[in-house]
């Protein structure tokens, strides 16, 4: 059999997303060579919660139907060839590796023999030769070029663009309320969600966003109907979507400490008590994914709700925060002896009032296969540690009553299987290009860091 082109997997290949198997395979016309070292770091992924664990349980899924064709046995050198759907499979295991004798320990090692297989299988035909070993590590890619193996990164089709969602538009008068947008802006685009409108001879500004191609001013006294309100010109408009039911998908590419997380359970509060919506609870979505650098693992920590707690600190703060608020205001609204003293049992109390009466949720992505979310507004954070496969998984849950919200930071990726061209973040944003009969979307960035000096320093000097 002829095939196009041949590629040897790193296992990040697939747990970026199981479906890369069937996506270079291109319907079986490029053959896709797997060692066994892959298979095995896969299987020990399996059991957890982490993004990684629900890939390699996909990939399980996808080996699950395939068909063994044939065997191949070469001095040490086992071939067995599968297919799964249209793809062909070459699974290859060796009896002694070099790797083995050498004094080289953990993840060094495996790399080590998964290069030393592929350059057993090239050898041992010259079809094999153009072998293109496929990896997200530089790392392992470095190794194999030194060993004269052909290599390059995985091309997902994804990048990540430079989107201009809020564009200023100089004007002599405004212009009315539902004038297409093509008049005022002859280079308009789908991505262009909303417009800061400049009145030259007045000299003030009004923000506008764009519904059905035409222009929508703004009501900002609507924003202040909310326990936080927007601090700047880009949080308005992250506001105003999150509030407006006129928005199915609200997407935020936002720095660390832009307030993307408080705005959102702020409007999604004000939307659930506010009893004209459809919403009766709040759903609260992070990837369970901790930062490589500080080795930790979460299949290591007992009991399923500790498991979870450590990844709902960005919820239980904001909600901290919002309960201080709420309990500030009181405290000025009383006189005298009624006045309470706002202490750390106090503020707990408020969150869990607070929690109850939102009926405030976390869910992991892992449990939402074959559910159904109803009457919801939901938060997904940290959208840039999941996949393409599992932002579909999650928007996929989702019906008509719902509204969700999806914020992330491409600055900050800790998922070490994903990049920033495959993340499902990058693929929401690039989604923006178009408009979409299914779904009403907007999407903003938010780029001023509100937390403090410190972390605008740590974003301006680490950012890349």
């Amino acid at each position: 059999m002829k095939f196009e082109k041949i590629y040897a997997i790193d296992t990040n290949i697939l747990l970026d997303n199981a479906q890369n198997l069937l996506q270079l395979s291109q319907n079986g016309s490029n053959l896709i060579v797997i060692p066994e070292t892959v298979l095995d770091e896969i299987d020990s992924k399996k059991t957890g919660f982490d993004e990684i664990n629900f890939q390699a349980r996909e990939f399980g899924r996808l080996l699950f139907d395939a068909t063994i064709e044939n065997k191949i046995v070469k001095n040490d050198i086992t071939i067995i060839e599968t297919h799964v759907s249209n793809a062909v499979i070459y699974i290859i295991s060796k009896e002694n590796y070099k790797a083995d004798s050498g004094n080289v320990s953990g993840s060094i090692k495996n790399d080590r023999k998964i290069l030393e297989i592929i350059q057993d299988f090239k050898d041992m035909d010259a079809k094999y030769l153009d072998t293109i070993f496929l990896s997200l590590d530089i790392m392992a890619r470095t190794r194999a070029i030194s060993l004269d193996i052909q290599t390059q990164s995985m091309d997902f089709g994804n990048q990540v663009q430079e989107f201009e969602f809020i564009k200023t538009i100089e004007v002599a008068e405004f212009p009315a309320e539902h004038t297409p947008i093509i008049e005022i802006d002859k280079e308009y685009q789908p991505n262009n969600f909303a417009y800061v409108i400049t009145d030259t001879v007045q000299g003030y500004s009004k923000h506008a966003v764009i519904k059905n191609e035409r222009l929508e001013y703004i009501d900002e006294n609507e924003l202040k109907k909310q326990d936080v309100n927007p601090a700047n010109t880009e949080q308005k408009y992250f506001s105003h979507a999150m509030l407006d039911d006129y928005y199915d998908v609200v997407v935020s590419e936002a720095k660390a400490g832009s307030g993307k997380t408080l705005l959102a359970l702020s409007a999604a509060m004000a939307l659930v008590k506010n009893k004209n919506t459809v919403y009766n609870r709040i759903v609260y979505i992070r990837n369970s994914v901790e930062s490589v650098q500080k080795g930790e693992d979460v299949g290591y920590l007992p009991g399923l709700e500790t498991k979870f707690e450590i990844y709902n600190f960005p919820l239980f703060d904001t909600l901290a925060y919002i309960a201080n608020k709420q309990l500030s205001r009181s405290k000025e609204n009383k006189k005298g002896s009624n006045q309470e003293e706002i202490t750390e049992e106090v503020i707990s109390e408020k969150v869990a009032e607070l929690v109850d009466r939102y009926q405030i949720e976390t869910m992991w992505v892992g449990a939402m296969r074959g559910r159904t979310l109803s009457n919801s507004f939901i938060i997904v954070d940290e959208a840039q540690n999941m996949s393409s496969s599992t932002m579909q998984l999650v928007l996929s849950r989702i019906d008509e009553t719902c509204k969700i919200v999806v914020a992330g930071s491409n600055r900050q990726l800790d998922n070490q299987y994903i990049t920033k061209f495959s993340n499902g973040l990058t693929g929401l944003l690039n989604a923006t290009t178009e408009s979409h009969d299914e779904v009403n979307l907007f999407a903003v960035e938010l780029k001023k860091v509100l937390r403090g000096p410190i972390t605008a320093f740590a974003e301006k000097i680490f950012e890349k």
